[in-house]
């Protein structure tokens, strides 16, 4: 029992809330692009910056969960995780400075697609930890949490 607790306390929930801000920083970052906040220059170089670790974060949640068998978190990672191994083979997994803006919008929706879905990563990562820690706290015998659920 322990060691699910560690994996979803300390292994699933830091990487999804490091997933969560970096995809959000992104889409900032595009939205102050597009409102002419910030030069194209800049707003690449901030992007790229955060590419390659969350394809990393991502890879490595997947590979977790498919080895510890948490098997519907596995699955809800795996289209991501394809789509970015697909994105680093063709070697479109960085934002071109000369191309930011033909490819603003797409790449806008990509980025809160993404958002949506680690959100949801989310939600079943804190829904999970609360179960795992209220039986392991051995709270789930008093009548009180029955009327919860």
């Amino acid at each position: 029992m322990g060691w699910n607790l560690f994996f979803w306390l300390i292994i699933c929930f830091p990487t999804n809330i490091a997933l969560l801000a970096s995809t959000f920083y992104q889409v900032l970052i595009l939205y102050d692009l597009e409102a002419d906040y910030i030069n194209p220059f800049d707003a690449s170089s901030r992007i790229n910056y955060f590419i390659l670790p969350e394809f990393i974060g991502q890879g490595l949640l997947c590979v977790v969960c498919l080895f510890t068998g948490h098997w519907f978190m596995f699955l809800l990672n795996v289209p991501i995780t394809c789509y970015h191994a697909m994105l680093y083979v063709k070697r479109e997994h960085l934002i071109d400075v000369t191309e930011v803006f033909r490819v603003l919008n797409a790449e806008k929706k990509l980025r809160i697609a993404k958002l949506a879905l680690y959100l949801i990563v989310l939600i079943v990562t804190v829904f999970r930890l609360t179960l795992i820690g209220v039986y392991y706290l051995g709270l789930e015998d008093d009548d009180d949490l029955r009327y919860l659920w």
